[in-house]
């Protein structure tokens, strides 16, 4: 399934029902004053967050959803059917804006949640609300009100508990192959991956958390440059960042202003990411001769001044993989 993480949508709630205008007339009762009954409620639209769906590609296709107008009112003070509600199910950590004004209408973060995007429009008033002792046969009714109609902008941000970033290639996609049962596209060009992985790290039996490879970012991404500006997004849902950096680039550009490219990328795309914790992964060393793996990663956390924790790995090898995934388990624990 194609994944797609962003929609607009037009959503439009029921009008209320027409309140009536009658007048009870039987055999033995021809004067029998006003019966004209209220109009049903118009139906709401609502969101709910459903964990069995992971994409929002039904409402690439259809774009305009309408919940049930209410009934109109009828004699014999019988009220007219409010108009049935419209649920739209949406993955969960998806977030619902208005388009026109980008006001933030619900974040649906949990399984189940749900939240009310459009309100139906209130009943109609029929006229045997209006009798009175000085008004005995009153012609007045109030119509139905119409239900809001909005446009929305749909936006998914995957929830998982730690997120790769660095550069494309760096080795995020065979890393996260190494410690779960993921399966993203590894080759040896640029992007190979183009939308969000997650795969699940079992640390032990009952303990393990929630990874996303997310596609690889490049100078400029928060302007737009690549494939990041679509996937940063992402990255804001996690609790932890894995960095990952490649320590022995075939290209031979410099670790260090890679990192420090990456870095100004988040910074420019959202100044708290910065904050978030965030680990150096150095990876591929399997590249390096084994005598100099110390020194060249010593060099590169000396420029770097790098004072978080720092984790010497190699996804294809599969090293030093199980440290890092049980220190992440006790770093997620000790940080609900």
């Amino acid at each position: 399934m194609k994944f797609i993480d962003e929609a607009r949508i037009v959503v439009e709630a029921g009008r209320g029902g027409n309140g009536a205008c009658s007048f009870l007339r039987l055999k033995f009762m021809p004067f029998g004053g006003p019966d004209g009954g209220d109009g049903g409620d118009g139906g709401s639209v609502y969101m709910q967050a459903d964990e069995s769906m992971n994409t929002l590609i039904d409402y690439r296709f259809v774009h305009t959803y309408k919940a049930k107008d209410g009934e109109k009112g009828a004699g014999r003070n019988c009220t007219g059917k409010s108009g049935e509600n419209l649920i739209l199910r949406v993955p969960v950590g998806t977030i619902v804006r208005d388009a026109a004004t980008d006001e933030l209408i619900a974040d649906l973060r949990t399984a189940g949640e749900v939240s009310c995007v459009a309100e139906g429009g209130r009943h109609g008033v029929g006229n045997a609300r209006f009798k009175s002792s000085i008004n005995r046969s009153p012609r007045r009714t109030i119509p139905g009100q119409p239900g809001e109609k909005r446009e929305l902008q749909l936006e998914l941000r995957v929830l998982a508990d730690v997120g790769l970033v660095g550069m494309p290639n760096a080795g995020k996609s065979t890393l996260i192959s190494a410690m779960s049962s993921a399966t993203p596209k590894i080759a040896d060009y640029p992007f190979t991956t183009l939308y969000p992985h997650l795969g699940v790290v079992s640390v032990s039996r009952y303990k393990s958390f929630v990874i996303a490879d997310l596609p690889g970012l490049i100078e400029g991404a928060a302007e737009g440059a690549g494939l990041g500006i679509r996937f940063l997004k992402h990255v804001t849902r996690t609790r932890l960042l894995y960095h990952v950096l490649d320590v022995a680039p075939t290209d031979g550009t410099d670790p260090v202003k890679v990192f420090q490219a990456i870095t100004q990328e988040l910074l420019k795309f959202d100044p708290t990411l910065i904050k978030k914790e965030r680990w150096l992964v150095l990876n591929k060393v399997d590249l390096l001769p084994p005598d100099r793996v110390a020194d060249e990663c010593k060099k590169i956390i000396d420029r770097l001044q790098f004072k978080g924790r720092v984790f010497i790995v190699s996804g294809l090898a599969k090293r030093g993989l199980d440290d890092l995934a049980k220190q992440t388990q006790y770093y997620l624990e000790e940080n609900p």
